[in-house]
Order: structure tokens, then C-alpha cells, then sequence
């Protein structure tokens, strides 16, 4: 049999791999540093999102309050406040057909141009 051989380079800094097949670093540094700056990156693309999922959700708190868990509002008063209706955690299809977004313990369905319904999901406890 006649086996390639096939170089390989370290993800990181591109110098040759000497070593097993599956090998994808160089040294336990590059692998470490690697990772670091993925997590970086990783953590810069998500930290924008988060802000605009949390501001929604004080939005929508501040809209019910403490002990209301479901309102009927006019939509101006989420676009006064700037909610984001892009970013939701979640969101399905009800019975009736209507889109119902999620932000974290909070949903809301758009139910025309002028109105929109906030639940609170019930905790258990």
C-alpha cells in the first residue's frame, strides 16, 4: 500500500502538526488561545442581543407590573417605550393562528395594527 502523506497546520498559527491524524493544534497554547478568541468573538455578537431581550422584558414588567400576569395594550405604548419586536427567546403558533413571542417569562400577541396582548407565564412556586 502507498500512503499520502498529508501535512496538516495548526488552526491557530498555521505552523506544521507533528503528531496523531486528529490532531488540529500545535501546542496546548494555541489550542487555549484559540478558544479564547472564539469566546470573545462569540461573546461580542450575543452581548448586543442580550441588552435588547432584556430591555423587552423590563418593557413588558414595567407594562404589567407586579401582580397583573395578563393586559391588553395599544401598541403605542410598546413603540413609545422602543420595544424591539425582532428579538424574542421563542415563539409558536397558537389555535387561532396568531404568532405568540417570547421573551424570557413574558409573551405577546399582536392582534391587529392597534393592539397587543402581554401574558406573564406562571411560575411554580
Amino acid at each position: 500500500m502507498d500512503f499520502k502523506k498529508v501535512t496538516r497546520h495548526c488552526k491557530l498559527c498555521k505552523t506544521e502538526i507533528i503528531g496523531r491524524r486528529s490532531k488540529v493544534f500545535c501546542t496546548p497554547l494555541c489550542k487555549a488561545e484559540y478558544h479564547s478568541l472564539l469566546n470573545k468573538v462569540n461573546k461580542k455578537a450575543t452581548e448586543k442581543i442580550d441588552i435588547i431581550l432584556h430591555r423587552n422584558r423590563s418593557i413588558l414588567l414595567e407594562i404589567l407590573g407586579k401582580n397583573i400576569t395578563s393586559k391588553k395594550v395599544h401598541k403605542l405604548k410598546l413603540d413609545e417605550k422602543k420595544f424591539n419586536y425582532t428579538y424574542v427567546t421563542a415563539y409558536h403558533i397558537n389555535s387561532q393562528n396568531k404568532t405568540v413571542n417570547h421573551v424570557y417569562d413574558f409573551s405577546w400577541i399582536i392582534f391587529s395594527d392597534d393592539f397587543i396582548l402581554i401574558k406573564r407565564k406562571k411560575t411554580d412556586g
